[in-house]
């Protein structure tokens, strides 16, 4: 990713454009290092995304609505306080600096017009958030840092703000042919992409391979026997052309998301697409991994206990087998209960050996049979065949047992599959209440939780204009299927793995092979097959799909179907669905 300085200006060159001037109507902080402003701006309501991630540190205008908490941390409630209603009056940034300054007109507690800033630090770990008053004091920042020896740039309420130590390297912006051969001509590193990233600020090592790419020929050219002078000249008009009009370029990994960025042409990849904004290449790469990372965080505590349910289950599985291994062999104590039947003459009580003849032997082998001294000689037969009958029976009850272990490792692991496909608070939600009916886990008896509305199944919209449902989750599932679909629907379900019910609305009608294709391509994508190729899809009619007697929720049995092999990344799923997700995000 290259997410520099470069990149920043022209992002913030998109928001000058669409914001400034904007009021702020709201402010959230969906996560403990993201913030969302709200902006009321002449051509309508932007998003401005701010996150102080060390991982994925960046700001833009965003189209995502992340989910809030209940309550508003104190960051948040503070920034309402001083923000809310406030107008976007400038925007800065130092040169060559990761750094964002957002000043706004405020009005203070006696109605007198100030001036507050919001100041975004993106560089890596110290990445921070601060609120300045109009003297530039830290009003309060996201991360506070305490005063010390070794701390170069507090950070605590009441402090004044420093900006970063500027960066001593040069700026490339500006640059002529003549001053880049000069300093190319300084003794340096032989690679030409290092140079760049030695002797020019605010660059980022993607951006300078491509430079060398476009300059020498090979991202890894060397300096060493080249003409520097023809080299200095191809690098300004590169940077001049880039720099003056900078486009959201970058290379897709397999998915179609965005997997490596920068403001200029990616070349150096296969691949080179061109984002409508920015901000749309940022929601492209950043949306989804972040709602991933945020519900597997939320998510922790209930994985943790899915997954120790989960080995005691295949553990206690892996005991029991061993015992049915050895209730395999039970013939042989009903034929030593026979010998010993037929020998019973010979045996005196308190006798612990009988040496025989084992008549179901065809060379008539003598064996020896322990005995039990406390036991008579017809109690002694009669406990050979107790411990058949015995093995018999433990041999149905271990394969009952067994039976009941695969259903619930297969329940446990179809919830950990949801778990990774959660995306939303009241998704992770509906899966604890499920666990919490299923007595897996306690219910927060003396913990008011919040209340969240009851989540409907995703909707999407054929090509052929047929409607599809996608469950969620096992629940979701066995209601989709049983409740509210009709007998004669289609229902699609990735073949022998877990996964989404899918039903395709059919009403009274057949749908065409093009439906069919992306309801089976929807099946592929919410299942655990999701990212591979070639995937087995079971098509049927609800009719057909039944559940069985005291089976855990979404788990269903069917035996005539239809199957069809799909991709689950597609580009009809993409592009020619036109998939529009009918969901209610929850406020």
């Amino acid at each position: 990713m290259a997410f520099d300085a470069f990149f920043l200006s022209a992002v913030l060159d998109e928001i000058r454009h669409k914001a400034l001037g904007g009021r702020v109507e709201k402010i959230h902080q969906p996560r403990r290092d993201t913030l969302l402003l709200l902006l009321k701006c002449s051509e309508g309501r932007e998003k401005l995304l701010l996150a102080a991630n060390p991982a994925a540190p960046r700001l833009h205008l965003t189209a995502d609505s992340p989910e809030n908490p209940p309550e508003p941390p104190m960051f948040c409630m503070l920034l309402r306080k001083h923000l809310s209603g406030a107008r976007l009056a400038d925007i800065s940034q130092p040169a060559m600096e990761r750094l964002a300054i957002f000043t706004f007109d405020c009005i203070d507690e006696l109605g007198d017009p100030v001036q507050k800033k919001l100041v975004a630090e993106l560089m890596g770990r110290t990445c921070n958030l601060y609120l300045l008053g109009p003297d530039d004091r830290i009003l309060d920042c996201l991360r506070r840092i305490g005063i010390d020896e070794t701390v170069k740039r507090p950070a605590l309420p009441g402090l004044y703000y420093q900006l970063p130590e500027p960066v001593e390297k040069e700026n490339i912006q500006g640059k002529t042919g003549e001053e880049i051969c000069r300093l190319l001509q300084k003794p340096g590193a032989d690679l030409l992409c290092d140079r760049l990233m030695d002797t020019f600020g605010g660059l980022s090592p993607l951006v300078c391979r491509e430079a060398a790419l476009f300059a020498a020929g090979d991202t890894h050219a060397r300096l060493e026997g080249q003409n520097i002078a023809q080299i200095a000249y191809r690098l300004a008009d590169f940077f001049r052309e880039n720099l003056e009009n900078p486009k959201p370029c970058y290379f897709p990994d397999r998915d179609g998301t965005p997997k490596q960025y920068a403001f200029c042409p990616v070349t150096q990849y296969s691949q080179n697409l061109q984002a409508q904004s920015f901000g749309a290449l940022l929601d492209a790469c950043y949306t989804l991994r972040d709602q991933k990372e945020a519900m597997r965080q939320k998510g922790q505590a209930i994985r943790k206990t899915v997954s120790n349910l989960l080995n005691r289950t295949q553990r206690k599985m892996a005991l029991q087998e061993k015992e049915l291994s050895a209730t395999y062999d039970r013939e042989r104590l009903r034929q030593l209960g026979d010998i010993v039947t037929a020998n019973l003459y010979q045996i005196q009580r308190g006798q612990t050996v009988l040496s025989a003849e084992d008549f179901y032997d065809e060379n008539m082998a003598v064996i020896e049979i322990p005995l039990s001294p406390l036991l008579s000689p017809q109690q002694n037969a009669a406990k050979f065949y107790k411990d058949y009958t015995r093995m018999k029976n433990a041999e149905k009850e271990l394969t009952r047992q067994l039976q009941l272990g695969q259903q619930e490792c297969q329940y446990l692991q179809s919830v950990l599959e949801e778990l990774d496909r959660a995306l939303t608070d009241a998704e992770l939600e509906e899966i604890r209440s499920e666990l919490a009916d299923g007595g897996y886990l306690r219910r927060d008896s003396g913990k008011k939780r919040l209340k969240t509305k009851k989540l409907p199944p995703m909707h999407f919209v054929s090509t052929d204009g047929y409607e599809i449902y996608v469950g969620r989750n096992n629940r979701q599932n066995e209601e989709l299927t049983f409740r509210s679909a009709r007998k004669d629907d289609l229902w699609l379900h990735a073949q022998k793995v877990h996964g989404s019910h899918v039903i395709i609305a059919c009403g009274g009608t057949t749908p065409p092979d093009d439906t069919i294709t992306q309801a089976a391509q929807l099946a592929a994508h919410y299942a655990e097959t999701a990212g591979g190729q070639n995937i087995s899809v079971d098509v049927t009619t609800v009719k057909q799909v039944k559940k069985p007697p005291n089976a855990k929720p979404g788990m269903v049995i069917y035996h005539t179907y239809r199957t069809v092999i799909v991709n689950p990344y597609a580009d009809i799923v993409v592009d020619a669905l036109n998939a529009e997700k009918k969901q209610e995000d929850t406020p």
